[in-house]
């Protein structure tokens, strides 16, 4: 783990910068207090990342579960109560483990996958492009395309105008051109520019002009600035932290909330897992089981001292993977640098400006949505492209888990017709259409999904033919496509047609019986 350093302490760096506003914005998007996403940002890195076997994968608060986290405060009674449903789906997380549940990741198609990168990726861009401008009423938290301040991602861009703030814009700018050309042109001059990342660079500018443009017509506001909880003392530190009510334990509506907290962070944590393999220059396998086990006692430990549930992110682990993180050690640093700053450094945090912020994050949104992944998607065919598009147009306008089952429907949906078309292969003998000879060779698994097109074939057969049908490849053929073939058999005696059966144990000319001939065949062969 620690062999990579040279690698992992920058992009720890740059993790800790996309982190530390998106915990604060998804705990004021759930309605809980912002040291609640602090929590879970630090519980994420240092201890889910220790147990994980990812190794650039990055957990923290999940913008996915923010309308369930409001929701669930409200309805069970007040935070203390819905802290005890965080840690008991941290419990059924584990459980899930234990049962070896995570291999369900496996089963989403690369389409769909491909699709939830890249409509995050846009998702990000539309929504930094505000605080980039220096709007920012909607907290950095919020993906939902409907806000929580009753505006949507399309109309929060028309607002931009009238709030516009130079000093914000400019210092955007300038920190936008410090990444582009450190990423495009620096970081080949020398080593120092690899081990220095640019968002660090970007951030301490931000702050610097901050502090010395205040007074002046271009300088920047505290609202407009990070807001990290300062305490004053060590008790008022301590009391940020809550703690579960564990008398509501036994109450249904609890453990409803907790059962929908474990399926949906353990779907969103399995769903990037099979993402950030995909991104990873090495193409490392992560074990989702383990996975599942270390997320579970992250949200346990989440729960017992006031944190938010916890998942694995897309938008810290792509952003690990963009800055050269190579192991687990970039996840764990960057909670150990949200730990040291929210108590050592608050208040210089609270004086990085949100756009600097935003730079950094249109970036981010940038390399997961590029154009040349749409061109790539539709040179691949319809039957990726569509899974895909529908992807990133539910995750857009609906949410993360929506787009995901909108974009699995489809591909399933693709797959059938894909079935439908290849269960077998029809063709004429000879060039003469007077001879009648025609065959059919069965595809190596033909299922239910293939009876109406061979049915279709079949019924479509002229009188007086003859078919010769070829199953010699064929390893598993279901009893409905046997039944399919013993009607015919009958229609065919009416129609003058002929058969010719070609199998592996020979060649029968009009079988009596396909039910009894099949029964002779091992199941598989």
């Amino acid at each position: 783990m620690f062999k990579n350093l040279k690698n992992d302490l920058p992009a720890s760096i740059v993790v800790f910068f996309v982190a530390l506003p998106l915990c604060l914005g998804i705990a004021l998007a759930s309605g809980a207090p912002l040291f609640a996403g602090l929590i879970a940002g630090i519980i994420g890195g240092i201890v889910v990342g220790a147990l994980s076997g990812s190794q650039i994968g990055v957990s923290g608060p999940a913008a996915g579960l923010a309308a369930i986290v409001l929701t669930a405060i409200t309805a069970l009674g007040g935070y203390e109560n819905f802290l005890v449903a965080v840690v008991l789906g941290g419990v059924i997380q584990i459980l899930f483990g234990v049962l070896q549940l995570g291999i369900i990741g496996y089963y989403f198609p690369s389409s769909v996958i491909k699709g939830m990168l890249t409509g995050i990726g846009i998702i990000i861009i539309f929504k930094q492009i505000p605080h980039f401008f220096g709007y920012d009423a909607d907290p950095e938290g919020d993906f939902a395309f409907s806000q929580v301040d009753g505006e949507n991602t399309f109309s929060e861009l028309l607002n931009i105008f009238d709030a516009i703030s130079p000093g914000v814009t400019l210092i955007a700018f300038i920190s936008l051109g410090i990444l582009l050309l450190w990423s495009n042109v620096l970081i080949k001059k020398g080593k120092i520019f690899k081990l220095v990342q640019g968002p660090l660079v970007a951030v301490v500018i931000g702050i610097l002009y901050y502090i010395f443009t205040k007074g002046t017509g271009i300088e920047i506001s505290s609202d407009h600035l990070v807001s990290v909880p300062v305490p004053n003392s060590f008790d008022t530190f301590i009391g940020q932290f809550a703690f579960p009510n564990f008398e509501v334990i036994t109450r249904p509506d609890v453990l409803i909330t907790a059962f929908t907290i474990a399926l949906v962070a353990s779907l969103e944590t399995l769903l990037c897992v099979e993402a950030t393999d995909k991104l990873d220059p090495e193409k490392r396998v992560t074990p989702t089981n383990r996975e599942l086990l270390a997320q579970g006692t992250g949200n346990i430990l989440s729960g017992l001292i006031g944190g938010l549930p916890i998942t694995q992110v897309i938008v810290r682990s792509s952003a690990n993977i963009q800055s050269g993180g190579k192991s687990k050690a970039s996840a764990i640093v960057h909670g150990f640098l949200l730990l040291t700053a929210v108590i050592a450094i608050p208040k210089i945090l609270n004086y990085i400006p949100l756009s600097v912020l935003a730079a950094i994050l249109l970036i981010v949104g940038y390399k997961l949505a590029k154009p040349a992944t749409f061109k790539a998607m539709w040179k691949a065919g319809w039957k990726q492209f569509v899974p895909f598009i529908v992807t990133v147009v539910g995750i857009f306008f609906i949410d993360l888990l929506w787009g995901i089952g909108l974009g699995l429907a489809v591909g399933v949906f693709v797959v059938l017709y894909k079935s439908f078309g290849n269960s077998h292969f029809l063709h004429k003998e000879n060039d003469d259409p007077t001879d009648g000879k025609v065959k059919m060779t069965l595809a190596e698994e033909v299922t239910f999904f293939n009876k109406a097109s061979i049915l279709k074939e079949l019924d479509a057969l002229p009188k007086n033919s003859y078919l010769e049908l070829d199953v010699r490849k064929t390893r598993f053929l279901d009893n409905d496509i046997i039944e399919i073939l013993e009607d015919f058999a009958g229609k065919a005696k009416q129609r003058n047609i002929d058969i010719k059966l070609v199998s592996e144990r020979g060649i029968v000319e009009n079988p009596p019986s396909y039910i009894e001939f099949f029964k002779l065949r091992p199941k598989t062969a």
